[in-house]
């Protein structure tokens, strides 16, 4: 079994559901993206936690440009895996309660998009990671743009141009190491070569891979699409976005930037670390001051990442390890506090939260799921958020102890932050709009529960996980530090 099961899988799956309407689209969706999340736990069963690619699938695509249709899974891929094929049946469950219109339309793109994404982490050649980054853009502008809030179109314009900016530069570095490469293919080991032998280049390569993998991200200062975006984008797409779609670029950087450039990295590690710490700061700034619920998680996303992208640019194996559990358990997270916020625009007709306040009263479990997903997002100890959390900071400490302590203040304010949003929307008397908010029932208290389990489960018991990308990113760490000679 290979991994082309994986990719073709969802593509079929989207034009299967095509086939149906309403309510038998939307649980056909369910059944593909669970049967999606089965397959992955037969490779997860199947899978040999060392530095090794496996169920690799490797034919000739365009073989006269050097062009081949190559896949694989190592401890890196595998984690990115689980991660999309969890949350995508997660998050078609999250809109049961909503009715969309050309329901089959919606749940084919968010189909197409998981398969345009598993591409991206799990391709060896850089013309295939291409194709995919490519791939898993165009139904999330039409997710948005079709679907999405009154000032969909304009917002879902400039995240459109935001986006396609970055990944032509990205596009230009790739032409550009497939020029300079002796065997004249775009295989990632031979990038891996061919980065080695340009190393005057380097910089112009680092920079055009920066530049997309940053933007998806994404950090200071190229973040100004994103929380506009995720306000306007109707909540499932808002989910694709945040859960998956934006560890293409802490991926992107892991996989393809830093061990194809390693001595640029050098060079421009400190600029990396410091905007990534500035974007912790100011998302987290910007967050206090936010009375949209929505708004909010988004600016919380952006000081998380920022978090990531400084434990990764750190570059050491307790980096890159915190890295891949908190791409993993920050998915989870933000899919449950959108979903959270979902539930109650929808109750309520608003995301104010000035307006709120007392819903604990009347919706016991709701708020105990509340609660649960705010410890996780705020890294509490036996949560899913604390031990990436903690690898991430002890990354940064080993770079530089200044710097690590202002990228600790993520976790201080995103405590201060997220916790008074709960006490404003939970805590206190009810009032007129609240008093009759409803319970959780059905497929949200599905939905809840098994986000809260996850959010427990890892943070009691994350060795597994650590243990799926050890051997990987040891091999990755070490090899690229040895060609950057650092």
């Amino acid at each position: 079994m290979t991994v082309s099961i994986l990719i073709f899988l969802p593509v079929i799956a989207a034009l299967a559901v095509l086939l149906f309407k309403n309510e038998t689209a939307k649980h056909a969706a369910l059944f593909f993206s669970v049967i999606e999340l089965a397959i992955a736990g037969v490779f997860l069963a199947n899978f040999i936690p060392d530095a090794s690619s496996q169920f690799g699938v490797d034919v000739p695509w365009i073989p006269k440009l050097g062009i081949y249709f190559s896949a694989g899974i190592d401890g890196i891929s595998m984690i990115m895996v689980l991660l999309t094929t969890v949350l995508v049946p997660l998050i078609i469950l999250t809109t049961y309660k909503h009715q969309y219109k050309n329901a089959n339309a919606f749940y084919a793109l968010i189909l197409f998009m998981q398969a345009g994404m598993l591409v991206v982490f799990t391709a060896l050649d850089g013309f295939l990671f291409y194709v995919g980054w490519e791939a898993a853009l165009i139904p999330i502008y039409f997710i948005c743009s079709l679907w999405g809030g009154e000032n969909r179109i304009r917002i879902t314009i400039k995240f459109f141009i935001y986006t396609f900016a970055g990944s032509l530069f990205m596009l230009l570095g790739i032409i550009f190491l497939y020029i300079q490469s002796p065997a004249q293919t775009y295989d990632i080991r031979n990038f891996y070569d061919s980065g080695q032998t340009i190393a005057r280049h380097q910089g112009i390569i680092f920079w055009a891979f920066f530049l997309a993998f940053a933007i998806k991200m994404p950090l200071f200062p190229f973040h100004t699409w994103q929380p506009d975006t995720y306000t306007e984008a109707p909540n499932a797409g808002t989910m694709m976005l945040s859960g998956i779609m934006l560890k293409m670029g802490v991926y992107g950087v892991i996989r393809w930037l830093i061990p194809i450039t390693p001595m640029a990295m050098i060079t421009w590690q400190n600029v990396a670390i410091i905007l990534s710490v500035i974007g912790i700061v100011y998302a987290s700034v910007i967050a206090f001051t936010q009375t949209d619920g929505k708004r909010l998680v988004a600016y919380s996303s952006i000081a998380h990442v920022g978090l990531i992208s400084a434990g990764i640019f750190a570059w050491n194996t307790q980096g890159v390890q915190g890295s891949m559990i908190q791409m993993l358990s920050h998915g989870i997270n933000v899919v449950g506090m959108f979903f959270i916020w979902d539930i109650i625009s929808t109750r309520l007709g608003t995301r104010n939260i000035s307006q709120l306040g007392g819903i604990a009263k009347v919706a016991p479990q709701f708020s105990i799921a509340f609660l649960i997903i705010v410890l996780g997002t705020v890294a509490l100890p036996l949560t899913n958020g604390f031990i990436g959390e903690f690898l991430l900071l002890n990354s940064v400490y080993q770079y530089n102890i200044w710097i690590a302590a202002v990228a600790g203040l993520t976790i201080i304010f995103g405590a201060v932050y997220m916790l008074r949003m709960y006490k404003n929307v939970m805590q206190g008397p009810t009032n007129e709009l609240t008093a009759v908010f409803a319970d959780i029932h059905g497929s949200e208290k599905i939905a809840l529960g098994i986000i809260c389990l996850l959010i427990i489960g890892l943070g009691i018991y994350p060795q597994p996980i650590l243990h799926i990308s050890a051997a990987a990113v040891e091999n990755l760490v070490h090899t690229a530090k040895l060609s950057g000679k650092f």
